[in-house]
Formats: structure tokens, C-alpha cells, sequence
């Protein structure tokens, strides 16, 4: 049993760790050493944080023989973990031109070697768990890498691409066709046994009322209606600190659109494309998501109606290792429930809280999840750069909600 357990975690471990560096290879190295905004890293940042967990966590306190590549990245590459020191500052991050991106590089080489002695040798097998997440940690991290470049070219007033994306047709796009779900006492929760994150636990029961939601994602022609409606002059589908969002940043449409001549065009990884009415809208804070809602005579499904929903369908959808990097068209056009894992994560409209009796584990890592539980939404589903492999039914993602650097859309729901 440890053989095995040993052998795949090997095989985890090598796999994540290589598409991580397959994600960077479409970039140049000074691609690597920018920061567009407080929130976004440079990738750089993020090849050597991956990196500096797994040395953190595992090989300084469980592997006597290893020897730390260099003592200060300790301090570099902490993001939030107080309980193991100072961190640099999340804003100057770009400001960092050493080390250079083959220095991170050759340590990310370094701790690989480290940790692949170690899972061989067969002493990690009772570390399987910590090393589950370190591999989830930069699952996570292979996903803002993406959306962190594409917020840094979208500055860039000459459009670069990051990768030539294939060309999705527009279509028409039914209405939508709303499904109804009776009142109903669930489980929510983990319950698989495999690796989940300490918030989607403890497992318990959830009464949900009587319901409706959508088949479908709304589109980015939905959400053009929304605008051509005056949407965003309207402070009557606005809550009030969304509504103080929206006029004190000028905000007049979802982030990376642009209108140029009387027509709407989206920025992308592969470039300033004209907008396809009948994509799932992304790049949406929750502010917008609620407000839309509002508009349309419905609201966002809570995060345990979501869930209750999703739990019995299938999880195929339009992840990362598609490598189109960009929400798909909607094209399924019977009535059945689509797009509920893949192309844009769904804001939900339960704030980020604990799940009764939650406790976080002890130790730094307790850091992971807990200490964010206030001042955020839960989304769900998974995006298009989301790992296949990543994403479940119970997965609960959180952002603030004035985030859209996420690819962040919506889904309505409506009280019975």
C-alpha cells in the first residue's frame, strides 16, 4: 500500500510541477518580472512560492539532510503565512528584478530534486496529506498565473497575445429555460474521502427552499442588454457599497471590454478579440453579478443551492488542459442543466463563512483558508483555467467583491 501510495504521489507531484513550467514556456523571461496591481503577481513570483511551500512545509522540518537553496527567499516568497515569519510586500512584488527568472528557475530544479529523493526513499508516505496540498496549492497558483498575465498584457495599449486561441463561432443562444428543485434537507460538503480543502468541510445538513435556476451561464449579449439598458446608471440594482464601487472607478462595463468605433471587443490571452454575444460573460466583480440579477428579475442561487444542483451531474467542461484559455460559446441548446463546471467560476450569493463546527488544522498551514472567512463571496464551478483534476461539486472558491480579474461570471437563480 505505501508502494503505491508512494508511487503516485510521485507521479502527482511530477506532473503538476512540470505543467506549471509548460503554462510559463509561451513567455518571454522579462514577461516574468511585471505587476500590473496590487492584487496580481508577477509569474515569477508564483513559479518560486509554489516552490518555497513545499520547502516549507515539508523538506526543512522533515528532511534533515536538506539544505535550503537560498535563506532569504524564505521572506521572498512567503505570501500570508505569519506563523512563519515577515513577508515581503504583496505590492512591490513586481518591483523585484533578483532573482532573475533563471535563479528561480534552477531552485524550483533544486527542491524538485529534493522532494522527488525524499518520495522515492518512501519516509513521506505519512506526509501524503500536506503534500496533497502543496500539489492543490499550485494547482491554484497555475490559475492565477493565467488570469495574473492577462490582466498584465491587457495594459499593454498594443494588444499582445500570449498564446494564438481558436476561434469559437457566435450562435444563437435560446433563453433561458429555468429548472425547478422541491424544498429539500441536504448534505453539504466533502463526503468523498479523497483530498478536499479544510472549508468544504465538516460535512452537515443544509435545509434549501423551494427553487429555480437557470440551464445556463448568462451571456455576454445578455449582459450587453444590461448595458444598453443603462445598467450601470441605474443605482436601484446596485447595493450601496457596489453602487459607490461603480462611480467612484468610472465603471461602465465588465473588465477587459472595449468599445472602439460604436463596436464592443474583449481582451483575451490570445489577444483584443471582437465580443461573441454568445460566450458566458466573465471578468465580473460581484457587484455586477448581483446588480445584473437584480435587472433580470432574479437573484444569484446560494452556494448550497449551487451545490445541491451540481452534485449528481457530470464535471466536464472547458478547463486548462484544453489550453483554449477562454470561456467557450454556449452551443448545447436542449434544456438541460450546462456550464456548470468549466468556462467562468459562478458567484454565489453566500458570503465566505465557516461550515458549523469548522476548525482549522494547527499549525501555519491553519492560515490556508480560515483567516479569510469575512469580507468575501463564494463562487463555484471552476473556469476555464481551472484544472480538470482541481475542481468538485464542493470545491468553494472566495473572492471580494469588487475581484474581476477572475474569469467570474453568473448563473440566476429565483425563490419559489
Amino acid at each position: 500500500m505505501s508502494d503505491a501510495l508512494t508511487n503516485d504521489l510521485i507521479g502527482q507531484f511530477q506532473s503538476v510541477r512540470s505543467f506549471s513550467e509548460l503554462l510559463c514556456e509561451p513567455l518571454q523571461k522579462e514577461d516574468m518580472v511585471v505587476q500590473s496591481m496590487p492584487d496580481v503577481s508577477p509569474t515569477k513570483w508564483h513559479l518560486a512560492h509554489t516552490t518555497w511551500f513545499f520547502e516549507t512545509f515539508l523538506l526543512k522540518p522533515e528532511v534533515e539532510s536538506y539544505r535550503p537553496f537560498n535563506e532569504a527567499f524564505e521572506y521572498l516568497f512567503n505570501s500570508y503565512y505569519n506563523g512563519v515569519g515577515a513577508q515581503f510586500p504583496r505590492p512591490n512584488r513586481g518591483l523585484l528584478s533578483r532573482p532573475t527568472v533563471d535563479e528561480v528557475l534552477a531552485y524550483r530544479q533544486h527542491v524538485d530534486q529534493a522532494m522527488t529523493t525524499w518520495l522515492k526513499s518512501g519516509a513521506a508516505v505519512p506526509f501524503a496529506d500536506l503534500i496533497q496540498l502543496g500539489l492543490n496549492h499550485e494547482q491554484q497558483h497555475q490559475e492565477l498565473l493565467l488570469t495574473d498575465i492577462k490582466h498584465v498584457l491587457s495594459i499593454n495599449p498594443l494588444h499582445p497575445t500570449y498564446k494564438k486561441l481558436p476561434k469559437t463561432q457566435a450562435s444563437e443562444v435560446k433563453d433561458w429555460v429555468w429548472h425547478n428543485f422541491d424544498e429539500v434537507q441536504t448534505i453539504i460538503g466533502c463526503e468523498s474521502g479523497d483530498f478536499c480543502f479544510d472549508n468544504e468541510l465538516p460535512v452537515h445538513t443544509q435545509l434549501i427552499l423551494p427553487f429555480q435556476m437557470a440551464n445556463r451561464p448568462v451571456t455576454t449579449g445578455e449582459f450587453l442588454a444590461f448595458i444598453d439598458d443603462g445598467g450601470y446608471q441605474n443605482p436601484l440594482l446596485w447595493l450601496s457599497e457596489g453602487w459607490n464601487w461603480v462611480k467612484s472607478n468610472h465603471i461602465e462595463h465588465p473588465a477587459y471590454w472595449k468599445s472602439l468605433d460604436g463596436e464592443w471587443f474583449q481582451f483575451t490571452l490570445g489577444g483584443l478579440e471582437p465580443l461573441n454575444l454568445s460566450e458566458p460573460v466573465s471578468h465580473l466583480s460581484y457587484f455586477e453579478a448581483d446588480a445584473f440579477a437584480q435587472w433580470a428579475e432574479a437573484r444569484l442561487p446560494t452556494e448550497f443551492e449551487w451545490e445541491y444542483v451540481a452534485k449528481p451531474l457530470s464535471q466536464k467542461g472547458n478547463f486548462v488542459e484544453q489550453q483554449r484559455f477562454h470561456p467557450n460559446a454556449i452551443n448545447d441548446q436542449d434544456n438541460g442543466l450546462v456550464g456548470l463546471f468549466g468556462d467562468v467560476w459562478e458567484w454565489t450569493s453566500s458570503s465566505y463563512a465557516p461550515y458549523p463546527g469548522f476548525k482549522p488544522p494547527a499549525g501555519a498551514v491553519g492560515e490556508y483558508n480560515g483567516k479569510f472567512m469575512c469580507n468575501q463571496y463564494v463562487l463555484r464551478g471552476g473556469s476555464c483555467v481551472t484544472a480538470a483534476d482541481h475542481i468538485r461539486s464542493t470545491y468553494r472558491n472566495f473572492f471580494p467583491t469588487d475581484a474581476r480579474w477572475q474569469f467570474t461570471g453568473l448563473r440566476l437563480a429565483r425563490s419559489l
